[in-house]
């Protein structure tokens, strides 16, 4: 009879007493970075520039004699606009795609230093082909 009374009064003392207001709850989680950010949008589309200027100093290279000297992206190349630009997009996708898998894995720091070494290189290719072709 004891433990039946100590079960009835600890249900009672149990609905009395309040859930939804937790002293000890934990704060929310903070906001998740967003990956389109300022910083991201200017990176992209100065990449986007960058792989369209490549393209098009590598077409003018390849009309003028000269050879692609990259030999993942020779045989697209060598198709002529549309095999530039099938490899082009694949190029530019993967790029963007490393970055975003760095970002999704939360390494913001190795995302944002990526970004900057592959819009950096693909910068150093367009400087290499616009001399080149002069």
């Amino acid at each position: 009879m004891r433990y039946l009374l100590s079960i009835l009064l600890l249900s009672v003392a149990m609905q009395a007493q309040s859930f939804k207001v937790n002293r000890f709850a934990l704060p929310d989680v903070p906001s998740r970075h967003p990956f389109w950010t300022v910083e991201n949008k200017v990176n992209v589309s100065i990449l986007a520039g960058l792989v369209a200027a490549d393209a098009v100093t590598t077409q003018r290279g390849l009309n003028q004699g000269f050879r692609e000297a990259d030999p993942l992206m020779r045989p697209f190349v060598t198709r002529g606009a549309a095999g530039e630009a099938a490899g082009s997009a694949l190029g530019f996708g993967t790029g963007v795609g490393v970055v975003y898998l760095l970002h999704r894995t939360h390494h913001y720091k190795a995302e944002r230093i990526t970004m900057r070494m592959i819009v950096a290189g693909e910068g150093g290719v367009v400087a290499n082909n616009i001399i080149a072709i002069r």
